[in-house]
This record gives structure tokens, sequence and C-alpha cells, in this order.
């Protein structure tokens, strides 16, 4: 059995699904929808840049979607591959949407419309410079929490962000609190690296994002999924549109349980985890927690075929 993958924010690079969208009408064709979706020509933006307006959060989560869409797309309808080899889809943050799209629980458009208010609401929620996060790299995650839980200074937020992989575990919170939380990890000899990002996602400065997406998840249609859905909020299946909602609306302030994820997707039943979308963050993630497994990204159209060609096999 195989779990489908999807970026999320970080792996956004200018001409990412260039060659898709030279080769293939249907891909030019959802870069167009979604032009006319957001009524701007974020096409221009993925394709061509400037760098600067494809980082900026309303364009990036978007941006990644429709890359992600496209390149499933492909693999789907131009390649006819066995989308039954697939037991799991899920997404690292936005790319929780990307699944949801490719799974037929929400449509396109409704994406679209939801991540580009859901990047605005994120950047809007604190004001540029007042917040920060950090990569925490080495270490174990439950280390990491003792000492976020035994820090002096608690009137700030410093809380775990992303529980990414073995490892690999990022810290956001208001820039003092997680700067001076850098402080402890070096007095530990913990090696951290700050993240070049517009605003401290996923903890609890998010709240007022989460309550400004709320009214619009819930009025978004959303259909059960048909293919078995990873919560980044409970790592777990969830299938039932209602609650995805609802853990949609908690993810955006809740830390993403992307180790978990992985962890629970291989101990039933998956062997191999295809990444889909731009770059090949994902896959080192699941080589770094998962041992004895198979990794593949797809970046291109050999991608696609050499991957044909190891599961015709």
């Amino acid at each position: 059995m195989s779990s489908l993958l999807f970026p999320g924010q970080g792996s956004q690079v200018v001409g990412m699904g260039n060659e898709f969208y030279n080769n293939f009408e249907l891909v030019k064709k959802i870069f167009n929808d979604a032009d006319e979706k957001l009524n701007y020509s974020l096409s221009k933006i993925i394709l061509n840049g400037p760098e600067d307006d494809l980082q900026l959060t309303k364009n990036t989560q978007p941006a990644i979607l429709t890359v992600s869409y496209a390149i499933f797309k492909v693999l789907k309808d131009e390649f006819n591959f066995d989308l039954k080899l697939f037991k799991f889809f899920a997404g690292h943050s936005l790319g929780e949407y990307s699944a949801l799209v490719c799974s037929g629980a929400l449509k396109f458009e409704d994406a679209l419309y939801l991540l580009h208010e859901r990047g605005k609401a994120m950047q809007n929620a604190v004001p540029v410079g007042k917040g920060s996060m950090v990569a925490v790299l080495g270490s174990d995650i439950n280390e990491i929490i003792k000492m976020i839980d035994s820090r002096k200074e608690k009137d700030g937020i410093c809380e775990i962000a992303n529980d990414n992989a073995v490892g690999q575990v990022i810290v956001s919170g208001d820039k003092k609190s997680v700067e001076s939380f850098q402080e402890t990890l070096k007095s530990n000899k913990i090696k951290s690296i700050p993240l070049k990002v517009s605003a401290p996602f996923h903890c609890s400065l998010m709240n007022n994002a989460a309550e400004a997406m709320r009214v619009k998840i819930n009025n978004t249609k959303f259909e059960n999924p048909s293919f078995n859905i990873i919560s980044n909020v409970t790592a777990q299946v969830e299938n039932n549109s209602n609650n995805i909602k609802e853990l949609l609306i908690k993810q955006i302030f809740s830390t993403v349980k992307w180790r978990e994820s992985l962890i629970y997707m291989a101990n039933n039943g998956s062997k191999n985890f295809i990444e889909i979308g731009p770059g090949k963050v994902l896959s080192g993630m699941v080589k770094r927690t998962i041992k004895n497994v198979n990794c593949f990204a797809i970046n291109s159209i050999t991608d696609i075929k050499n991957l044909n060609d190891k599961f015709k096999k």
C-alpha cells in the first residue's frame, strides 16, 4: 500500500510546475482557473515570479495547491496511474487542502479561495517582525517540550508548531520568547536555525486567524473524501466532512503532527510514500522518520514515468 503526500509552505520556488504547464493543456486550464478564481495572475507569479510576490503567504498557499493539484491531475488523467494503490492522502499544513481537493472532498476553486484567505488571515494575525519561528535539529521532541515548560520567562508564547520528523521540530511564538528559548537551546548545545517566515504559524498567536477563517470554512461545502485523509491535528484518519472542517480551523493554531502522521501510515500498511508537488522536503522527512519504506518525489514528467515503471513491475 502507498501514501500520497502533499507539501506545505517552504517548498515554493519560481518556475515550479513549468514543465507540466508547457506540456499539458489540462495544466494550463488549472492555472487559468486559479487566475479567474482569485482575480489576479497567480500563474504568472508561479511561473515567472518575482520571488518576493511568490513568498507572500497569500500567494504561496494557493500557488502550492495549484501546482500540487496540476501534477496529481497529470498523474491521474494523462498517465492513468492506478489510484487504488493509495491507502492514505496526507498534506503538510496547507498541503492538507491539496489532499482534500485530490480526494474529492473539496472543489479546487473553493480551496484556492480558502487558502488565499487563510494566507491573509495568518499574515494579519501578528504584526510583521513581532513573531518568530526556529527549527530545532537533532533533539527529541519530549526533550524540547520539557525545555519549553521549564522556561523562566513564561509570559510570552513559545510553542511547538511542527513535529516534522525525527530530529526536526519547529518552535513558534513571539520574537522575544523564541529568542530567549534559542539561548536555552544554545546552552544545552542543541542546534537551532531561525526560519525566514512572515508570521509565527501554528501557535496560539494564530487564534485570531483561526476565528477569521471559521465562518469561511464552515460556509464552504465539503464532501466526505474518497481516500483516507490524515489530519495534521490528530495524526489519525479523519473522513467525516464536518470533523474535517473543525480540524482545519484548529490546524491554524495547532501543532502539525507530521512525524506521528508518517508513523501512523507506516504502521497501517504504507510501504511507499509519494510526494506530489514542488520540492522533496516531505520525502526527506519520511527518510528521517520511517525505515524500510520507498520514497518518490514527483517534480517532472520523467519522475512520473519512473514511478509508473516501478509500479508496473
